[in-house]
């Protein structure tokens, strides 16, 4: 059994607030697949979402970025396997390396944050209603930060950003150094991305 969050690129979440962490650089690598995986490696880039895997590869996933020095995130909504049950914050606390989950349940994140890790709440903001839903899910998770999806509407930014305090991340549909420009302009504290070449910025 490997512990949690131990080796290479331990993190220290008391010395390292999240905000902090995530002003490391302002580019997330969000990875999709194994090639992606590989791709990361390759670059400078010291969080990384991951938005794939499987129970049965997730641990070696997160291994292998962790070996390298990176500071991992994985989204439990995507790994194949899992349920959307606090089980699985377990799971992923006793069996890998990860240092934080992304969740767009508020019960993910809830359990992430009693569990130790660290908790990014990913709300999709489609229409008035998501977005009005806004401040209710998060205080329902005690989200560490938040990510905004898509992360290309500057405007929703900015209004969001006057109604919580935490870190916002703008994630989803960021596709060129103007939309990351944008998006920090408007209050975002960083920008996920699976987009290589703005991994490069």
């Amino acid at each position: 059994m490997t512990t949690a969050r131990t080796g290479k690129g331990t993190l220290d979440k008391k010395a390292h607030p999240i905000e902090k962490i995530l002003l490391m650089h302002p580019v997330i690598a969000s990875i999709k697949d194994e090639d992606g995986l590989q791709a990361v490696l390759r670059t400078r880039c010291p969080v990384v979402f991951v938005l794939f895997g499987s129970v049965l590869t997730i641990a070696d996933i997160v291994k292998t970025l962790k070996d390298d020095g990176r500071i991992v995130f994985v989204d439990v909504d995507l790994v194949d396997g899992f349920s959307a049950k606090p089980v699985v914050i377990d799971f992923l606390t006793q069996h890998t390396q990860a240092d934080g989950v992304l969740s767009s349940k508020s019960i993910m994140v809830k359990r992430a944050k009693s569990m130790g890790l660290l908790a990014i709440h990913r709300l999709f903001l489609v229409d008035s209603f998501s977005y009005n839903n806004v401040p209710k899910q998060v205080a329902i998770s005690g989200a560490d930060a938040i990510e905004i999806l898509p992360g290309c509407m500057p405007r929703v930014i900015s209004w969001v950003r006057e109604d919580t305090d935490l870190p916002l991340i703008a994630g989803g549909l960021v596709c060129d150094k103007q939309d990351v420009i944008a998006a920090l302009g408007a209050g975002a504290v960083a920008i996920a991305s699976s987009n290589r070449d703005v991994w490069q910025m």
